[in-house]
């Protein structure tokens, strides 16, 4: 790998690992960046996962006062997202890899649509009027057995939902950070900024878990993986201190119209 591939290595990381934290995307800038070097897509989505855990990494440690008293809220969803992320790895690993080449430009369309309208759908979340560990609220004609029934559902319907983003995450993952805020919203009556803190720290389990099964089955490009991993690094530990000061909107907008032409072109090359 000559020396000039490592420095945009190094600087896509630490861009891609900054939108992660900041806009919830990661992919859209780190991916392109590996096919422009050449690795082939299954080998570069592969080798964009391993080095991602360093953005975990970076963001947990760099929102600590957001995650502070949340250990065990944290642990128990990132116990469902390190099963998704499981999941996620072994369809990848299984289906062949021209399916891979085939769904990513509609999943990168996809992706980007989804972070232009990604307010809209985080307003449109339903949110919870208490922490998930207390006990439900019942009206008077409720019994509590009912109560405790409808309880038990919505936890349920919340974790599947949960589960399938982070199937999604050991998949493919673009934009994935938006759908985990949206499913994380509805779960956790909390601000914004700690719910985000959340999110990133329990993609980073599905991230790390999906990482384990490319590294012992997958086509990892290893030469790759340290510049772009220490620039996740970076940016993953940089994104919260600028999330808290850095309004996002513009650049949302910028990174979904570039995601749809990197889409377009890709779809170009793989369906002609």
């Amino acid at each position: 790998m000559k020396l000039s591939e490592a420095f945009v290595l190094l600087c896509a990381g630490t861009a891609g690992g900054l939108l992660s934290t900041v806009v919830s995307i990661a992919s859209l800038v780190s991916y392109p960046v590996l096919l422009a070097l050449g690795v082939p897509p299954l080998s570069a989505n592969m080798t964009n996962t391993v080095s991602l855990v360093l953005t975990g990494a970076g963001s947990v440690a760099s929102s600590r006062p957001e995650l502070a008293g949340e250990r065990d809220s944290v642990l128990r969803l990132a116990v469902v997202t390190a099963l998704g992320g499981i999941a996620g790895a072994a369809v990848l690993l299984l289906a062949p890899a021209s399916t891979f080449t085939a769904v990513a430009p509609v999943l990168i369309g996809g992706a980007s649509v989804v972070l232009f309208v990604q307010p809209r759908i985080t307003a449109l979340a339903p949110r919870p009027d208490r922490r998930p560990d207390r006990r439900p609220d019942r009206r008077p004609d409720q019994r509590p057995d009912q109560a405790e029934a409808k309880d038990t559902t919505r936890r349920l319907v919340h974790l599947a939902g949960l589960f399938a983003v982070a199937v999604y995450v050991g998949y493919f993952g673009a934009a994935a950070g938006v759908l985990l805020l949206v499913v994380l919203s509805s779960m956790i009556a909390e601000p914004l900024v700690k719910v985000n803190a959340i999110k990133n720290a329990v993609s980073g389990a599905a991230n790390g878990m999906a990482s384990i099964c490319f590294a012992i089955f997958g086509s990892v490009r290893w030469l790759f993986v340290g510049p772009l991993a220490a620039g996740f690094l970076i940016g993953g530990w940089l994104g919260p201190k600028i999330a808290r000061r850095v309004p996002s909107s513009a650049l949302r907008t910028v990174v979904s119209l570039c995601g749809i032409g990197l889409a377009v072109k890709l779809g170009i090359s793989a369906y002609h």
